[in-house]
């Protein structure tokens, strides 16, 4: 297999509603979407999305690196074929590593390019990502996430929430009320439903400490991200003291990032996200060490994915030994419109089924692509790339 032609896609598609937290304020998802051609004519589609304060990468970063440094170390030359796992890391392999000032990690640009590489794979052997990478279990339990916001309007999304039958519920804090929040969604969807937490770094040791000693009769199950990147140290000691369990996202975005987790016993949660991580051959290995070592973990996601990485991270849940929380797979419940032809968003009781078709399970319309993407950049046979904007 050689790629012969690639496509990259920075969308514009705006939200239902609103997504704020602690770090950032979202309207409309920036997903950058590549799609690639191989010598037989199959394409395949990847998503990555650029977060700063997570890997650091920006949108015209990502375009930039994606044409300048990953597509012309790939482009006409034989790749690997998908026919087990270890194909999978040797694919990883392929695509260079290179450090990029200001960046802690090109999480997004790789897993754009990977995830449209192992679709293309995949459909030019009719597989699924299912046959790759064998699910352990056939549907999928998704949680909601509520947003920063009053405690009115988080008893308002608590409510429909429950109405639709979600038994596990996040809550974004690191504003000035989050004990008020917390009860409100507590007592609006009564004991049996399981919440948790995520500060997305807002607080200072001092602050997490006391939040959690306020919230924890309300019977939470983990914190997410209570203290800033970098503060191993820091972390370790919260979590002796919490009487929560610690869970860890913008600290654990590089490989070296889950070894210094795990060396440091710093956390009890690892939160693993595709596009982060750089694609599934990373997010995989790093929910494995973490099942060695006891770690639990959560497959998350990016607000305002589409339906390509809420795909690959529906895949990559099912096939865990052990997942004890899914986020994603959203579709319309967030997007005004997705670019697949099939709806992945979950159903009631946030269930969704694994998916069985070839490739990562969807068909992109391309046609969509275009018209949702403010900028379009096609990557030549000889490594050079055109940009044209809509």
């Amino acid at each position: 297999m050689r790629l012969v032609s690639g496509t990259v896609y920075a969308l514009s598609i705006p939200f239902v509603e609103a997504f704020a937290h602690s770090a950032a304020g979202r309207t409309r998802c920036d997903s950058v979407v590549v799609r690639v051609v191989d010598d037989a004519g199959t394409e395949g589609f990847g998503e990555g999305v650029a977060r700063p304060y997570v890997t650091g990468e920006t949108v015209p970063g990502v375009i930039d690196h994606l044409g300048r440094v990953l597509w012309p170390a790939l482009v006409d030359r034989e790749l690997v074929c998908l026919r087990s796992e270890a194909d999978l890391y040797a694919l990883d392999a392929a695509i260079p590593g290179r450090e990029v000032a200001g960046w802690i990690a090109d999480g997004a640009s790789r897993a754009a390019l990977e995830l449209a590489i192992v679709d293309c794979a995949l459909r030019r052997q009719k597989w699924s990502l299912g046959r790759l990478l064998k699910p352990r279990r056939h549907r999928l339990v998704y949680s909601g996430v509520i947003p920063e916001g009053s405690a009115e309007e988080t008893r308002r999304r608590a409510r429909q929430m429950k109405l639709v039958g979600l038994g596990q519920i996040k809550v974004k804090l690191g504003g000035g009320d989050d004990v008020e929040r917390v009860r409100a969604v507590r007592e609006t969807v009564g004991p049996e439903v399981s919440l948790r937490v995520d500060a997305n770094g807002a607080w200072t040791p001092a602050r997490a400490l006391a939040v959690l000693r306020a919230i924890a009769p309300f019977a939470i199950a983990a914190v997410e991200q209570p203290l800033g990147r970098g503060a191993i140290d820091d972390l370790r000691r919260l979590k002796d003291a919490s009487p929560i369990p610690i869970m860890v996202d913008e600290s654990l975005v590089t490989l070296a990032d889950a070894e210094a987790l795990i060396t440091g016993c710093a956390a009890d949660y690892f939160n693993v996200r595709v596009s982060k991580h750089g694609g599934l051959a990373r997010s995989l290995e790093i929910a494995r060490w973490a099942g060695e070592v006891g770690i639990g973990v959560q497959i998350g996601c990016h607000v305002g994915e589409t339906a390509i990485l809420s795909a690959a991270g529906r895949h990559l849940a099912a096939t865990l030994d052990e997942v004890l929380f899914v986020e994603g797979s959203y579709g319309s419940l967030l997007l005004v419109e997705d670019i697949a032809a099939e709806a992945v968003r979950f159903g009631h009781g946030g269930v969704a089924p694994v998916l069985t078709g070839p490739g990562l399970g969807i068909r992109v319309l391309e046609e969509r692509l275009r018209r949702l993407a403010h900028t379009i950049v096609e990557l030549g046979s000889n490594g050079g790339s055109s940009c044209r904007r809509s």
